[in-house]
């Protein structure tokens, strides 16, 4: 780290998300490149037995293998740290893995989660099919109802674990509710801020003590590799055993898809501004469509918790979700009515991308849970990308 990097890392707690998206995180070869460098290697040389022993022990820092030190990797997890506000950040190969990261890290056999119903189907999947073989059950209760949680409390229960806004209905929970009933059990919230991001909302300031991400999504922003996050306190990452699981198990992010999302996060205010903005136009315009029953996006004031999405959010985020009349038929006509709008369950991209929650991300739940969940058949998903609207709306109208 060369002088310049010291300055700004003196000064990150006056500068603006937008700035410390450009210049933090930055550690420079002895090139003194502006970009930052990708540092695609296996492993790392020392330069006699007794620096690779102290490396190994942990008596002196330093990069060692890059299944858990990487420059690149560090780079990207510190400037997200810094974003999120968290004193730690591990880098992880996907959204799913740092989910999973979090759990193996964190609980063992006989303890308990208690969890939003509304949640991604594969991370309803992880928690109902993968963990319970290994004694960790999970109740789900209502993401939006606070008593539920602290009602589903149980003596072994360790964790709370939420998604908001939540896939695919766009529910907002009460973090600083939820967190306070939390602290008052000693149970670790953490919280899925992949919708949202940093710039829209910051979930340890509301009192989180884990924040995780799909890197895969909104941080990269133009759908090109996979990756994840865990933040949160020093401590709880190292002592809880997170970084422990990941330096073991393995399931960490690759040095060139850090360097991608790492320069995905210069641009990451502007995009998410632009998401949101044509989201919320597209939200006013779909309300008005006969075809349309519903609506759900927390920037309008139709959302059931709207009121709280303004407290909490900067802004409604980038995702809407829309109910038509005559269900999967009707639905399945709309999206494949488009000729612009990517038919794809990611979301996130600079592209809008469309899906049918209910036989995509949510098709491997029992129709049990999706009904819970509010997942219709004429329920569909859309990640706003940076189109013009009317060229999105255009889209939709044809086969509404």
């Amino acid at each position: 780290m060369n002088k310049d990097d010291i300055k700004i890392t003196e000064m990150t707690e006056h500068l603006q998300p937008e700035t410390l998206a450009l210049h933090t995180g930055i550690h420079r070869s002895q090139f003194n490149e502006h970009s930052e460098a990708m540092f695609l290697t296996s492993s790392f040389v020392f330069d006699n037995a007794a620096q690779a022993a102290a490396r190994f022990s942990g008596n002196e820092p330093g990069n060692i293998y890059s299944r858990f030190t990487n420059p690149t990797v560090t780079a990207f997890e510190e400037r997200l740290a810094i974003l999120e506000g968290a004193e730690l950040g591990v880098a992880t190969a996907s959204g799913m893995s740092a989910i999973l990261a979090c759990i193996m890290g964190l609980l063992a056999a006989g303890d308990h989660v208690v969890a939003s119903r509304s949640l991604f189907g594969a991370t309803v999947n992880l928690f109902n099919n993968i963990l319970k073989k290994f004694a960790i059950d999970t109740t789900f209760v209502s993401a939006t109802d606070v008593a539920s949680w602290e009602a589903a409390i149980q003596p072994n229960t360790k964790l709370f674990f939420l998604e908001t806004p939540s896939n695919p209905l766009t529910e907002i929970s009460d973090i600083a509710a939820l967190a306070e009933i939390a602290r008052k059990y000693g149970i670790w919230l953490a919280v899925d801020n992949c919708f949202c991001t940093p710039i829209l909302q910051k979930p340890l300031e509301l009192g989180a003590d884990i924040v995780i991400h799909s890197a895969t999504k909104y941080l990269d922003g133009q759908g090109r590799v996979l990756g994840g996050a865990v933040l949160g306190k020093r401590d709880l990452l190292m002592d809880g055993g997170i970084y422990g699981f990941l330096r073991t198990a393995g399931p960490t992010m690759s040095a060139f898809n850090a360097w991608v999302i790492l320069k995905g996060l210069e641009t990451l205010k502007i995009r998410m501004q632009n998401h949101a903005a044509n989201a919320l136009q597209l939200a006013q315009w779909l309300e008005s469509q006969p075809n349309v029953a519903r609506v759900y996006y927390p920037g309008l004031p139709s959302h059931p918790q709207y009121a709280l999405a303004r407290i909490q959010q900067n802004s409604g985020g980038g995702i809407v979700t829309f109910e038509v009349r005559g269900g999967k038929d009707a639905a399945w006509r709309v999206i494949d009515s488009t000729r612009l709008i990517s038919i794809t369950a990611n979301l996130g991209d600079a592209k809008s991308t469309l899906t049918h929650p209910a036989t995509t991300t949510h098709a491997r739940i029992s129709q049990e849970a999706r009904d819970a969940a509010g997942i219709s058949d004429g329920l569909l998903r859309i990640a706003v990308g940076l189109e013009a609207v009317q060229d999105i709306q255009a889209d939709l109208a044809r086969g509404l």
